[in-house]
């Protein structure tokens, strides 16, 4: 509290926005560990699922684009994915630098069970559905806002 005794009251750890938001973050993302571990799945893998589930099939670079990562941070994720045997990665026959990703049957074997994660996660953080609308609607515009380049002055 010595920075709020100052006068610095912004330089209080309960203070920041960013700290409640990795806070929130972290314990979601607890939450989701033992749900998704019956399944192998660590939680960079399961949205990178959510992402195919959603588009059927993405390219490496669609995929980094819809997380807001590097393809080099996906391209392990998608190695790992390939090897437990939820995706299957293609050469582009139009252009071989480009890789095509895809679900496969365990995939889409899973779907439902996968669904129910989501439910479970959504559940345990005990918001209705206007609540949790509410949330997911204020966290993407912050996100969009805080996304747009902004020129520092000359």
């Amino acid at each position: 509290m010595a920075a709020a005794r100052e006068g610095f009251s912004n330089l209080c750890l309960g203070e920041q926005l960013c700290f409640a938001l990795y806070a929130a973050t972290h314990a979601i993302t607890r939450v989701y560990r033992p749900l998704l571990a019956e399944f192998g799945l660590t939680y960079p893998q399961y949205i990178v699922l959510l992402v195919l589930f959603e588009r059927a099939e993405s390219t490496v670079n669609g995929i980094a684009e819809a997380l807001r990562l590097d393809a080099a941070t996906v391209t392990p994720l998608l190695k790992r994915l390939a090897e437990a045997g939820w995706v299957s990665r293609e050469r582009s026959q139009a252009d071989e630098r480009v890789v095509v990703v895809k679900l496969t049957a365990k995939s889409h074997a899973a779907a439902a069970q996968l669904s129910a994660v989501q439910h479970k996660v959504r559940c345990r953080a005990g918001l209705d559905d206007l609540q949790f609308e509410r949330l997911r609607t204020e966290l993407i515009d912050l996100t969009q806002r805080l996304s747009v380049e902004v020129e520092e002055p000359a």
